[in-house]
């Protein structure tokens, strides 16, 4: 059996928040691993989460974020189950640091469960046109099944960066935004979820004209 010192649950109780036994009984199953620990603690936490009230997620906070400068702003929607950890610090520390991962990282979707279909066909379709735009030019065709299971791992990188979800945490950068959510979660004994959010950034969609200044300049030397 592996030797599980006291500096290895204290380090592993500091990052979960779980009790010493959890800790101790979670590395000895992990052999060691404070990785594996995590993961077991997070399972059996949200196991525990999941019969509580149906775990039905419908409290929480709506928070605002306006970057320095004005030109950036954000509104996320963070649900707990009750107000009781709506209220919690480290809930609300959580929802600021998703506030800024939304204004840093731009994502487009919650989740993936939350992309259109109509979205994801579009995006193929512009990644396929990439493709046959790169055979044209190198002279490269590359046979159909390959070329399908090339847009997937396209589709499913492009997906992994535009949900929120599965983004690297910016705190955490071992972790994506789920799992973090996941471990505070398990940690406060109610299931959180981030439900939806906008984010606005100054003059975006807007069709600003370039001038060429310096023909301007031209012509009217002209005249």
């Amino acid at each position: 059996m592996t030797q599980i010192s006291a500096a290895m649950v204290k380090a592993l109780r500091d990052r979960t928040g779980a009790g010493m036994m959890d800790c101790k009984n979670a590395l000895q199953e992990a052999e060691g691993s404070e990785d594996k620990a995590i993961e077991i603690i997070q399972k059996k936490g949200l196991a525990k989460v999941a019969k509580r009230a149906g775990a039905i997620a419908a409290d929480g906070i709506v928070q605002s974020y306006v970057h320095a400068g004005n030109r950036i702003g954000v509104l996320v929607e963070v649900n707990s189950q009750t107000d009781f950890v709506a209220r919690n610090e480290e809930f609300r520390a959580f929802v600021d640091n998703v506030c800024l991962q939304i204004a840093s990282m731009t994502p487009v979707y919650v989740s993936r469960e939350q992309v259109p279909a109509a979205d994801i066909a579009a995006q193929r379709d512009i990644f396929h046109g990439q493709m046959v735009e790169e055979a044209k030019q190198t002279g490269k065709e590359k046979p159909p099944e390959a070329i399908s299971k090339i847009l997937d791992g396209k589709i499913d990188k492009w997906l992994s960066e535009a949900c929120l979800c599965e983004q690297a945490f910016i705190v955490e950068s071992d972790q994506t935004v789920q799992h973090a959510c996941e471990l505070l979660s398990a940690k406060l004994g109610e299931k959180i979820s981030i439900r939806r959010f906008v984010r606005y950034e100054l003059g975006e969609g807007i069709a600003v004209e370039k001038k060429d200044f310096a023909a301007e300049v031209a012509e009217t030397m002209k005249g």
